[in-house]
């Protein structure tokens, strides 16, 4: 299902991980999936609310979890910009899609990195 959202659709997706060479190309295009099929399931079956919009992205983050495993075969690791930069494209699809107020700890609050 394509993206509708022009916002998300215009979105350069872990734009700081692709810059620096020290995450793998091969494994960020995983990561960027993760939100892709985050903003897909969104806008599949919009969540009525907050609580319901965390189950989503918790389901995401679990996908960063073992997401982790690749990052470090590929001589990498999701370490504190790759969290940040992780986090903050958390906070961008929580916020295109109407939940401004979610919480960035709460919309990653089952993350392992």
């Amino acid at each position: 299902m394509p993206i509708t959202n022009q916002q998300v659709a215009g979105r350069a997706f872990l734009r700081q991980l692709y810059a620096d060479a020290y995450f793998p190309d091969h494994v960020v295009d995983q990561g960027r999936a993760i939100l892709l099929r985050l903003c897909e399931r969104i806008e599949a079956e919009p969540p009525s609310d907050v609580a319901a919009l965390y189950v989503l992205t918790h389901a995401a983050t679990e996908e960063f979890n073992l997401l982790e495993a690749e990052f470090e075969a590929a001589g990498s690791e999701i370490e504190t910009v790759a969290r940040e930069e992780i986090a903050e494209d958390f906070r961008f699809v929580a916020s295109t899609y109407g939940f401004p107020d979610a919480g960035v700890e709460a919309l990653i609050a089952t993350r392992e990195w």
